[in-house]
């Protein structure tokens, strides 16, 4: 763990040991904590992988590295110091994450998995934004977030591509990747109008996007995988003209930098994890029976996208001018 701001201050230990899009999802609740508890020293328990970005959002002091495979709970048994005065699942609402914090015996626990303050009646949702969901937890407890407090300060590195249309493919579960040769077909498009297109792709994902470039004639230059430092992956989206992807981590960043998006749902809504309302954001989705996120093969609501209502999603946000300031 880095050494931490706010030294001898009181800690509070953040449990969201997940993704990139989850992390910035839970930046509405961790501010709310952030100025209900200005005097204490914040740590989000979390993969190191998301140190940076972690730091970049200002909500927390430090990360404790805290990892499992897939969505599980990780242990925290190496939490080196004293109990936290203040322990907060943010990682889910049933009692594994909840026993997680409970065996550093912390001071006081927050949790969807314990009774609720009095007069509160605190239980998960079905269908609730995870936004909303987070924010209200910490708001039972006299820490009020706003849902739609998602953006970041800009970044201070330059992007390696501004003005481009970023197109990220890759998604943690096959259920949530469109087909490539559907994306190579919207960049062809795209660059026929003039864009000037680049591909990211995140850490192993190296082959599908080598795969997407040669679909749609794309050189080297205009590659960017094998998982980009969070600095330059922050800079390339927050100074794109669009970004395109599915519905994981850099369309969370999008949202996060006021860079106007198309993001592709399927199996899950984008009541549950989709942008704020905005002009600047197109969340495509065809409606119908929730799938599973974390499948095998391209979910059917997905593949009922058209290449076209992309390229015309796209062309909208490429078109039209901000209502206001990015900033």
């Amino acid at each position: 763990m880095s050494a931490p701001a706010r030294e001898g201050a009181p800690a509070v230990l953040v449990l969201r040991a997940l993704g990139l899009g989850d992390l910035l999802a839970g930046v509405p609740a961790l501010r709310g904590v952030r100025r209900a508890l200005p005097g204490h020293r914040i740590v989000l328990a979390a993969p190191p992988a998301l140190r940076e970005a972690a730091l970049a959002t200002g909500t927390v002091d430090a990360l404790f590295p805290a990892e499992a495979p897939g969505r599980a709970v990780p242990s925290l048994d190496h939490w080196p110091q004293a109990p936290p005065e203040l322990a907060i699942d943010l990682h889910g609402t049933g009692v594994a994450s909840h026993r997680a914090l409970a065996a550093l015996a912390p001071g006081r626990l927050l949790s969807y998995a314990q009774p609720p303050p009095p007069g509160e009646r605190l239980r998960p949702r079905e269908g609730e934004h995870e936004r909303v969901r987070w924010c209200r937890l910490v708001g039972a407890y006299g820490m009020p977030g706003d849902e739609n407090d998602v953006r970041l300060p800009a970044p201070e590195e330059r992007s390696p591509a501004p003005g481009a249309v970023v197109v990220h493919p890759g998604a943690d579960a096959a259920a949530r990747r469109w087909p490539v040769e559907r994306y190579a077909e919207v960049i062809r498009a795209l660059r026929a109008r003039g864009h000037r297109v680049v591909v990211t792709g995140g850490p192993g994902e190296e082959d599908l996007v080598a795969a997407l470039g040669r679909a749609a004639g794309l050189t080297e230059a205009g590659l960017f995988s094998g998982g980009l430092p969070f600095a330059r992956l922050s800079a390339l989206v927050a100074g794109a003209a669009l970004l395109l992807s599915s519905d994981t981590g850099p369309a969370h960043l999008a949202v996060a930098h006021a860079t106007p998006s198309v993001t592709l749902f399927g199996p899950v809504a984008p009541s549950r994890w989709g942008p704020p309302e905005h002009p600047r954001h197109a969340a495509l989705w065809h409606p119908g029976p929730p799938g599973d996120p974390h499948g095998r093969s391209t979910d059917p609501r997905l593949l009922g996208i058209t290449v076209q209502e992309v390229l015309d999603a796209a062309g909208d946000r490429l078109r039209a001018p901000e209502p206001g300031p990015r900033a």
